[in-house]
């Protein structure tokens, strides 16, 4: 049986407190020595210390009453004498033939978090400490009869499911109340939490482990036992253990599919005891769970395709960078990059039609030029070929615009693939970049812009131009002018990407003369960045160390980096890359890590590392979502990525 090396509850963000039948207090978590003010406890210290005295009823009988009932509401003294009222969930552990009480209060349903300290210290989660024995000397010391291993689960015994769980998502412990909601398999051996997790949530179950642990209950859906989904309320809270976590499963209110999470635990598990009485599921949720779970197998395959893109691009783009603008090879090359660079696109919108929660932090500061330079750099084949001269203007001091490079890069490839596609032979492109200013509304065509700051981007040709008849149609969908071949989405991909940008889009042409693109997305003053460095600034003499459970993208990233100088360490789990850490004589400068890996992923060895070395340098990449921390969204690295990606990102970490 696994033994628990402290009081499980003591990094939750709301007041837990470990008692004997008599009242009195020998454990509390950091939560209830922060709100009731428990510098230290003592022998005498009882729950009567901060038991509202004008109560209707008086500690010892409500104790006896909720160890039968399970949960209740009660009022208690606060740091500086105000009266709180909280939801009391009270269950019973034995400790070597003693009874204790676990007492955990939240804050009442509708409280105010301004009017309620608990609420109130419940905003920010509390990480992980440093030192996992951070309770007060003090309470251990007064507490003798408590081994300092706990044997046995100290929620076994709350009418609540509650789960002890791995980040990477093995079920380590589950008390009576989960086992009887969702059966015996969960404490198997290979019990994992992805067994009961509901194709209907929004996030993968260990995406939602490594998510930091939010103030209020998260609306999860579970599988129960008998096949039928349950909605519960879950209280997620880390333990002394870094890689460990803590899910209290509270039922819900009863609520209609779809409708905003409740934020108040139910005051029973009925469902979970008898999971006949869950709802009938109609055929519209049965079909909708059917749908889910395409959803999350495109997820996965949209993850897996992009480590292996990862590996074609940068094994691609390194060897045509390194290729003379005369090499027989350098044409296949480029079409190999191209063509996966397309493939990336596929995944990208596989991924992201896959995922329900669309993440509204993919739209970040970057730079336009850069993002132009290397979308026209997968054009110079078609042009060459049929001797189209292209024309680049770049402003070189561009305003700062906000944007999701993966879609806007999209929808620059589609305009350019138009314009190459106008002419039959011979011709010029022009690409080119500018800053404007708008004192009041202005309107270009479609595009109706607001008083403010713009980037704007023109792609023109001298092609065969639009007809009039055909440009008030321009942007439907699935309308083309080019033949069967073709499925008429181009600009009304591009109106789309760039009006959710905030933007707008103008298009003027005249037939047989050309045709001219303007994207307006709105800006800030701020400069952006120089344009990308040459290959010879890329270079380093540092020390990488590359995390990733992929052998290819190892591979690449050592080839890539150690043909720029750089010495490259690699590793194939976090496990591995802490014991090259602990281990090396040479001085590590950078991190490279993916963020999803099994046993130990990023985010936990970042952690790790971090505690070790506070100053240390990490850079991390995934292929499923961008980082959501904005302290670490500068050192991301979105999968796949080019070996001139890669290059760059490293080099902005390093000069940091």
């Amino acid at each position: 049986m696994r033994r628990e090396t402290d009081f499980v509850l003591e990094q939750a963000a709301w007041p837990a407190l470990l008692l004997e039948e008599s009242g009195r207090i020998c454990r509390a978590n950091q939560a209830a020595r922060r709100i009731f003010g428990f510098s230290g406890l003592t022998r005498g210290t009882t729950l009567a210390s901060i038991w509202d005295e004008n109560g209707e009823t008086t500690p010892d009988v409500f104790l006896r009453d909720q160890t039968a009932k399970g949960v209740g509401n009660v009022k208690l003294r606060v740091t500086g004498g105000a009266v709180t009222p909280f939801v009391a969930h009270l269950n019973k552990v034995v400790r070597q033939g003693q009874l204790y009480l676990v007492l955990q209060l939240l804050s009442e349903p509708g409280a105010s978090h301004s009017e309620t300290p608990a609420a109130a210290s419940s905003k920010e989660p509390s990480k992980p400490a440093a030192n996992a024995a951070s309770a007060p000397p003090s309470v251990s010391a007064s507490s003798p009869k408590l081994p300092a291993v706990e044997e046995e689960f100290l929620l076994q015994n709350a009418e609540w499911p509650s789960l002890l769980v791995h980040l990477y998502g093995k079920v380590l412990r589950a008390n009576l109340a989960a086992i009887q909601a969702f059966g015996s398999a969960i404490e198997r051996e290979d019990g994992n939490l992805g067994m009961i997790w509901s194709p209907q949530n929004h996030d993968s179950a260990q995406h939602f482990l490594n998510l930091p642990p939010a103030a209020e209950p998260v609306s999860i859906i579970f599988l129960l036992k008998s096949g039928l989904p349950g909605n519960f309320a879950v209280r997620l809270s880390v333990t002394a253990r870094l890689d460990v976590c803590l899910l209290q499963l509270f039922k819900e209110t009863s609520r209609e599919q779809g409708a905003a999470p409740s934020k108040t635990p139910a005051t029973k598990n009925a469902a979970a005891a008898n999971p006949s009485s869950a709802p009938v599921v109609d055929s519209a949720i049965a079909q909708k769970q059917k749908l889910d779970c395409a959803l999350q197998m495109a997820r996965s395959v949209a993850l897996d395709f992009n480590n292996a893109l990862t590996s074609i691009l940068g094994h691609a783009s390194h060897l045509l960078g390194k290729a003379e603008s005369g090499h027989p090879w350098r044409n296949s090359l480029a079409e190999i990059e191209k063509s996966a660079s397309k493939a990336a696109e596929i995944a990208a919108d596989l991924a992201a039609f896959s995922r329900p929660d669309k993440d509204a932090k993919t739209q970040v500061a970057g730079n336009l030029n850069a993002l132009l330079e290397r979308t026209v750099e997968a054009f110079q084949a078609p042009m060459q070929k049929n001797k189209i001269a292209l024309n680049l203007q770049l402003e070189s001091k561009l305003f700062t615009a906000t944007f999701d490079e993966a879609k806007l890069q999209q929808g620059i490839a589609k305009i350019l693939e138009n314009a190459v596609e106008s002419f039959q032979t011979g011709g010029k492109i022009a690409v080119q970049t500018r800053n404007m200013e708008l004192s009041e509304p202005t309107q270009d065509r479609t595009a109706k812009l607001n008083a403010g700051n713009y980037v704007c981007v023109e792609i023109s040709d001298t092609g065969c131009g639009i007809t009039p008849e055909a440009m008030p149609r321009i942007f439907e969908p699935f309308f083309t002018t080019k033949g069967s071949r073709h499925r008429g989405l181009g600009l009304a991909w591009v109106y789309g990407i760039v009006t959710n940008h905030g933007g707008g889009v103008a298009v003027s042409s005249t037939p047989a003369s050309g045709t001219s693109v303007r994207l307006y997305l709105p800006a800030t003053r701020g400069i952006v960045r120089a344009a990308a460095a040459s290959s010879a600034d890329l270079t380093g003499d540092q020390t990488i160390l590359f995390v990733d459970d992929e052998d290819l993208l190892l591979t690449m990233g050592q080839m890539v980096l150690s043909s720029f100088g750089y010495t490259v360490l690699t590793a194939n789990s976090g496990q591995k890359a802490l014991e090259i850490l602990s281990g090396s004589k040479r001085k590590i400068d950078l991190v490279i890590t993916d963020l999803v890996m099994p046993n130990m992923s990023g985010r936990e060895l970042t952690e790790h590392i971090l505690k070790a070395a506070p100053e240390m340098r990490i850079l991390w990449s995934s292929g499923y979502s961008r980082s959501s921390d904005s302290q670490r969204i500068e050192r991301f690295l979105q999968k796949p990525f080019t070996s001139q990606d890669l290059l760059r990102k490293v080099k902005e970490v390093l000069v940091e």
